[in-house]
């Protein structure tokens, strides 16, 4: 492995958290622009109907969906440091257009960029901790950069709606535009692209799907894995104002409080893994413990409105099985890495994205059908049967020593 500092090397995982969280926050602003989007022109608002709204909020999103592939196979042909740098300065000029509109299909256009380049950092800081942490440290590595996205939902959480709402939409978006410009400029001082194989190499590497099904089982464990997560992410707020009639304040703190409980849990995952020298073991952990929580969840859930000591225990079960329900995306996404190679780990990265995002579009819609139909507790308990399934999927026997 090529030398670099220990400080170096940290300074590298720092600014690829940083792009990490600023791409996030600019995925993630439009949704908290909906209600000043929807609200009357005359009250000072946009007037946009809550589907022109929706449009604005989801193109980002669907931006970086169509492109996670794509940006991963950049990152195989070019390096870690362009792909950063390019899909940071992407979304930099793609937010930067969408402040200076206030039309919707303009905006939505402008965002969509924005999510374009967004998906870059995906696999690109990845690869960054993966190619400069020796295998005892990259677990406990990876666990600090996936805590990107909850800081970068946590920016844009306490800003863009306050912002949006007091000074308009456009100086909102400057928010997750100025995040991503000064992460370019942080990648462009710090980060250097990790050793890798001569690119003559490329030809006769094997692609690692090809006889062996364990990449193939990490991507469908963790779409598993991720129902939970995203139900209890979508619905946790609602159902403590419309089950146990909370206010909206109240909820939101217990609901942010769930996304730094589940960043010290995927570091704490990631910490563990290198201790034992396995990403798998601790991931079917990680399910084991997903299956119990929301089925625990489910019933307290369900029984929440009859005492207060069962409510408690259920708002309690909310916060441990959001921060479970995380704890394993840092797992999977080092084994990937480690499998896949230097020359096919940015499509294999871009891969596991993906199959995570079309389950977890997925999600909010099945889940709130589930809700109408049954309730809470019920959607809560069925949700577990996802991660009892991971744990059959997780490919522990076939997971080679970490290296």
């Amino acid at each position: 492995m090529r030398q670099v500092t220990a400080v170096r090397r940290w300074a590298m995982l720092a600014v690829g958290t940083a792009g990490q969280a600023s791409t996030a926050a600019m995925v993630v602003a439009p949704s908290f622009l909906i209600p000043e989007l929807h609200r009357p022109v005359a009250e000072g608002g946009h007037g946009m109907t809550l589907a022109e709204a929706g449009l604005v909020a989801a193109a980002p999103m669907t931006a970086m969906m169509l492109t996670l592939v794509a940006w991963g196979l950049i990152v195989d042909r070019r390096g870690e440091r362009f792909s950063l740098l390019a899909g940071l300065v992407v979304s930099t000029l793609g937010g930067t257009a969408a402040t200076f509109t206030d039309e919707p299909a303009t905006m939505a256009l402008a965002l969509f960029v924005g999510g374009l380049g967004a998906a870059a950092t995906n696999s690109a800081s990845g690869r960054v901790v993966v190619g400069w942490f020796p295998p005892e440290q990259r677990g406990f590595a990876m666990g600090i950069r996936q805590t990107g996205q909850p800081l970068g939902v946590g920016l844009a959480a306490g800003t863009v709606a306050v912002i949006a709402h007091h000074a308009g939409i456009g100086p909102a978006l400057w928010v997750p535009t100025a995040a991503c410009a000064l992460a370019a400029v942080l990648v462009l001082c710090v980060v250097i692209d990790p050793p890798r194989p001569p690119a003559t190499e490329r030809v006769h590497a094997v692609n690692p799907y090809r006889g062996s099904r364990f990449l193939a089982r990490i991507h469908g464990a963790s779409v598993l894995l991720v129902i939970p997560q995203f139900l209890v992410w979508t619905f946790g707020l609602t159902w403590l104002v419309d089950d146990l009639d909370w206010s909206p304040g109240l909820a939101g703190a217990v609901v942010a409080a769930t996304q730094v409980a589940g960043a010290a849990a995927r570091i704490l995952a990631g910490w563990v893994s290198d201790r034992v020298g396995s990403r798998m073991r601790p991931m079917r952990s990680v399910a084991v413990l997903a299956a119990a929580c929301m089925a625990l969840l489910g019933l307290a859930a369900a029984e929440a409105e009859r005492t207060v000591i069962v409510a408690g225990a259920a708002v309690v079960l909310l916060v441990v099985a959001s921060a479970v329900t995380v704890a394993d995306n840092g797992l999977a996404f080092t084994a990937v890495a480690e499998r896949a190679g230097p020359f096919w780990s940015g499509r294999a990265l871009g891969l596991q994205n993906t199959a995570q995002h079309i389950a977890a579009s997925a999600v909010p819609p099945v889940a709130g059908l589930a809700i109408g139909w049954w309730g809470y507790g019920a959607a809560f308990a069925l949700a577990g049967l996802a991660p009892l399934l991971a744990i059959a999927v997780v490919p522990v026997r076939e997971e080679r020593t970490v290296s």
